[in-house]
């Protein structure tokens, strides 16, 4: 069984949610990336993409799977990781979460980091 659903959040959307607990360090999800050469991507930045969308390096890239669906938070239970090797990223466990619980990621990359977002954070 998958340890994770996509469901109405309630608040703003979809997102993705715990079906079982799910242990701190666990490797939630490795999400296939396409990765989107930056000359191509200037084609692409204007679209609804641009909310989506990963840094690659020095290129950016979609992520498929439930990749796109991870809600953002400035307190996480989950982060990731850009898996170059199996050109995947990588969600995993922050601390344990717990069945029902929505999973969510900082999305600066760094689950510390405050940065400001480019839309207003509603939590």
């Amino acid at each position: 069984m998958r340890p994770i659903v996509v469901k109405d959040t309630k608040k703003y959307g979809r997102g993705v949610f715990a079906t079982r607990l799910i242990k701190k360090g666990e490797l939630i999800e490795s999400a296939p990336a396409i990765i989107i050469p930056m000359e191509e991507w200037e084609n692409m930045k204007d679209s609804i993409l641009s909310n989506y969308v990963f840094r690659w390096k020095k290129d950016k890239a979609i992520v498929l799977g439930y990749g796109l669906l991870y809600n953002h938070s400035y307190s996480p239970n989950a982060y990731y990781i850009t898996n170059f090797d199996h050109y995947s990223i990588d969600f995993y466990a922050r601390r344990d979460i717990h069945k029902g619980e929505e999973i969510k990621v900082n999305y600066n990359g760094d689950p510390l980091d405050q940065t400001p977002v480019w839309f207003d954070v509603i939590e």
